[in-house]
């Protein structure tokens, strides 16, 4: 194992991206709201530095109201053919508007026009008033770049435990844990 979990990171996604047929930046993403309920669903990772790791998403949705609420997540990667996975828990921070305008800018124009026609978590009544919204946006947007909405950005989780989890025959798992002291990392082992 190596002594520093962004190395370590580095190496197995770069793994996953060569054997993971869909989606190898796949990640649940854990939250909870202000009473301590719990949420989780899959988001896409969208960068990782040292700084921590970036996702985006609408900052009104159910996951953007949470994280307002109680800014901490975990993140779960889980690489089945490789048969691994990455937890990672820490605080969440919004990413700043510079940031978020430049990753806007690389989405399919289709996804950024969804962006502005989505009320992403709200109940919706029907299928219809989605694609009318997505039209609307169409024709606002004709002949012109998207911008990116104000209700919509990224996040960084950035790290104070990181756990890679290898499976081993007859569940005598390998797990190593990497957890934040100050500026440097300490690593263990955890029984599997």
């Amino acid at each position: 194992m190596s002594t520093d979990p962004h190395t370590l990171f580095d190496s197995w996604m770069a793994e996953a991206e060569a054997s993971e047929i869909n989606d190898p930046n796949a990640m649940a993403l854990a939250t909870a709201d202000a009473d301590g309920r719990p949420a989780v669903r899959t988001v896409l990772l969208k960068g990782h530095d040292a700084r921590g790791f970036v996702f985006y998403t609408n900052r009104e949705s159910r996951k953007g109201l949470e994280l307002a609420a109680n800014p901490r997540a975990m993140l779960l990667f889980h690489w089945k053919s490789l048969r691994r996975q990455v937890r990672i828990e820490g605080p969440v921070s919004i990413i700043d508007d510079a940031e978020s305008d430049t990753y806007f800018a690389t989405r399919p124009r289709a996804s950024q026009l969804g962006a502005w026609a989505s009320d992403q978590s709200r109940p919706l009544t029907a299928r219809a008033t989605f694609e009318l919204r997505l039209a609307e946006a169409e024709a606002r947007f004709d002949g012109a770049d998207v911008p990116r909405p104000p209700h919509w950005g990224g996040y960084r989780v950035t790290p104070e435990r990181i756990e890679f989890w290898q499976d081993r025959d007859y569940r005598l798992h390998e797990r190593h844990v990497f957890t934040r002291d100050g500026n440097a990392w300490r690593e263990g082992m955890l029984f599997p």
